[in-house]
């Protein structure tokens, strides 16, 4: 009986085919990165995960496509709350949510308000406990600009009221 003595180019290529397919399985689909993105923010504060909405993603999608031909930044007025974000570039999934979420420098729980005239209101509606359901979208703009859109469901962000409490 003749033994078997792998060809080591095979073995190269097996390896090489295996790790790709592996890498391909556990890809982060962009809704994992947005829940990802938001959930870690949402736990660092002690408040639970947000879960994926199709009907909130879908509202998403149809007014980040409205904005493909100029990525204007302006606010849907919808039934849901609503962080934007643009870039010139390709900006990536995480990159917007972390945008938003480094407002946290310039949130005061204390006072419940931005500090020093600060935009916080982005990271508040990210961290707000009562929103449940997120939805989000990516498009590049035919100025190849990135319009990046995520709805809250409920909206966040009402006066008198903090986004968590930290008793929770």
């Amino acid at each position: 009986m003749s033994k078997v003595v792998p060809n080591p180019a095979c073995v190269l290529r097996l390896t090489v085919l295996i790790v790709t397919l592996a890498h391909l399985c556990y890809a982060q689909t962009p809704q994992k990165q947005f829940l990802d993105a938001h959930n870690a923010a949402r736990a660092a504060v002690g408040v639970g995960p947000l879960v994926w909405d199709q009907t909130v993603a879908n509202y998403a999608q149809r007014y980040a496509n409205s904005h493909r031909v100029d990525c204007k930044m302006v606010h849907s007025k919808g039934p849901y709350g609503e962080n934007l974000a643009w870039s010139s570039g390709d900006m990536s999934i995480p990159g917007a949510v972390k945008m938003w979420v480094d407002e946290k420098r310039f949130y005061d729980y204390n006072s419940n308000s931005c500090i020093g005239g600060k935009t916080c209101g982005h990271y508040t509606q990210v961290v707000w406990r009562k929103s449940k359901r997120l939805g989000c979208a990516k498009v590049r703009c035919n100025t190849r600009g990135t319009f990046i859109t995520c709805n809250y469901d409920p909206p966040g962000n009402w006066n008198g009221e903090r986004p968590y409490s930290m008793a929770e």
